[in-house]
């Protein structure tokens, strides 16, 4: 019942920036928390950051605080993920994922629904 799909991502240069936005289709519910999250080659899948669609209970990931910055336009469906100073060590495919329940999850099994990623290079 839900869709999301990646865009945005691409190929930048160390300390770039880059914005990947989320939009969503289907039923959605304001309650639920959409998050981002990244997966490198022979990695799991690794939690970027997380919001709800009011705007509250926002969490980053200790490696991408202070730089990447997740947001969402309720009008538009779409949830946005602003990364700046990128770094070679950011380079993954980034996912869109909605969560299960209600509460902020910081592991991929709490997210049950997922867009097909958008791939994210950062060469040095």
């Amino acid at each position: 019942q839900v869709q999301l799909v990646e865009s945005g991502g691409g190929l930048v240069q160390a300390g770039g920036s880059l914005r990947l936005s989320c939009a969503a289709s289907g039923r959605t519910f304001s309650a639920y928390v959409m998050g981002w999250f990244r997966q490198a080659p022979g990695k799991e899948r690794e939690f970027v950051a997380a919001i709800r669609w009011s705007g509250s209970s926002i969490m980053y990931s200790n490696s991408v605080k202070g730089r990447f910055t997740i947001s969402s336009d309720n009008a538009k469906n779409t949830v946005y993920l602003q990364m700046n100073s990128l770094k070679p060590e950011d380079t993954a495919v980034y996912y869109c994922g909605r969560g299960v329940g209600l509460r902020v999850g910081l592991t991929a099994s709490e997210y049950g629904y997922w867009g097909p990623g958008t791939q994210v290079t950062v060469s040095s």
